[in-house]
């Protein structure tokens, strides 16, 4: 079956929703969303800690919040179809789609892409070893405990030490199990009281047969040993959910490794836009909807007849910065800019430039952690030269 709308959103993850509710509501046409999990609301389905929403609230949930954004879409006149999954492109505008109810066909005069951030499995991680049970990431531990109930394990490592892997060592302890390490790369983290936190380590392999009986873990001065337990849990290593992307021959930023955007959300396929979490990997659900709602307004001005620019210069990031979006400019950019570094800092200087043209500069009066982005101020991209050569975040 072969339909039209005037805009086709795929993902109904807190940027998804956010934006279609802002669209719906400005008379932007026929607004469909499009979900291939049983219900929307993204990750925040699976967090059921408080402070969600802008400002965080701490009696709203994740559950809470993703049915009130969902909610919130719906009664502005969007249409969100859960259980159907874009599989590829059929045109420019144009995806084909399959859900219970058969094959379809969706060209749209502009289509978003909010398909949000997913973890790497183990073996992306290179860590050797049998495939014992009781090897989950943190998506497997939310479901297994908070929507179907089930057992975990009786003692546990949680590898990583970002936000997400402490909610994991909570989930873990409610469901009864003993967290007995966190193990982490860098070199500072922040602890959760009671769990002993292994800096500087890698897991190098994992022991066990039919099910897990113990991490190996290696620290970086050559100290090594094992960690007795029966469930590992892999957090922290988030990258856009990029196939889509990719099947419509979208440039990823090699930073990112999510579509390549101006500050404007567009893509270099006119009429294609992104947001979310689908640019940068994991960030709090405020952020990624604040990022939906700001890109209605390009949206809007695209259905308008808006001329779509040409990509200008790319955005690039030396190390130990990891990544910054967004990662082309076309003009003036209205929002910060965020910013990843690979490693901690302390009060950095943060450096932009043009072909040895310094565009700003800046000390940032605080440490820097690898896992929430630094947002840097947008007034230096009216300097940028859009005939120029890249544009360079540095530490200088």
């Amino acid at each position: 079956m072969n339909r039209t709308v005037d805009v086709l959103v795929v993902g109904a993850g807190p940027a998804g929703l956010a934006l279609a509710a802002r669209l719906a509501r400005a008379g932007a046409g026929r607004v469909e969303v499009l979900e291939r999990d049983p219900e929307p609301g993204g990750m925040p389905r699976h967090l059921h800690h408080g402070g969600f929403g802008r400002p965080p609230r701490p009696w709203l949930s994740g559950p809470e919040y993703a049915r009130w954004s969902a909610r919130a879409a719906a009664d502005a006149g969007a249409a969100v179809r859960t259980g159907v999954t874009a599989t590829g492109w059929a045109g420019p505008l144009s995806l084909e789609t399959t859900s219970p109810a058969g094959l379809e066909r969706i060209t749209a005069r502009a289509v978003v892409l909010a398909t949000g951030a997913r973890e790497r499995p183990r073996s992306a991680r290179l860590v050797p070893g049998s495939r014992p049970q009781g090897v989950l990431g943190t998506g497997e531990l939310f479901q297994s405990v908070h929507r179907y109930g089930l057992p975990v394990g009786r003692r546990a490592v949680v590898v990583g030490a970002e936000p997400v892997a402490r909610h994991a060592v909570r989930t873990l302890r409610r469901a009864g199990t003993d967290v007995v390490a966190m193990v982490t790369e860098s070199r500072r983290a922040a602890a959760v009281t009671g769990v002993p936190l292994l800096t500087r380590t890698t897991v190098g392999e994992l022991r066990g047969r039919g099910r897990l009986t113990g991490v190996a873990v290696r620290h970086r001065d050559g100290r090594s040993g094992v960690l007795a337990c029966d469930t590992v849990v892999f957090t922290g290593d988030w990258i856009p959910d990029h196939e889509l992307a990719r099947r419509g021959g979208i440039p990823l930023d090699p930073g990112t490794r999510g579509p390549g955007v101006d500050a404007s959300f567009r893509t270099s396929a006119p009429g294609v836009f992104a947001v979310g979490n689908a640019l940068h990997g994991i960030e709090r659900a405020a952020t990624a909807a604040g990022e939906g709602a700001a890109a209605a307004a390009p949206v809007l001005a695209h259905l308008a007849g808006a001329p779509w620019p040409e990509p200008g210069p790319p955005l690039e990031v030396r190390a130990p910065l990891l990544w910054v979006t967004p990662n082309r400019v076309t003009g003036t950019a209205a929002r910060p800019l965020l910013l990843r570094s690979r490693e901690p800092l302390t009060a950095p200087l943060v450096t932009v430039h043009q072909d040895g043209r310094p565009l700003w500069r800046r000390r940032i009066p605080a440490t820097v952690s690898p896992s929430r982005s630094l947002r840097l101020p947008p007034s230096w991209t009216s300097r940028v030269d859009h005939t120029g050569g890249p544009v360079v975040v540095a530490l200088g």
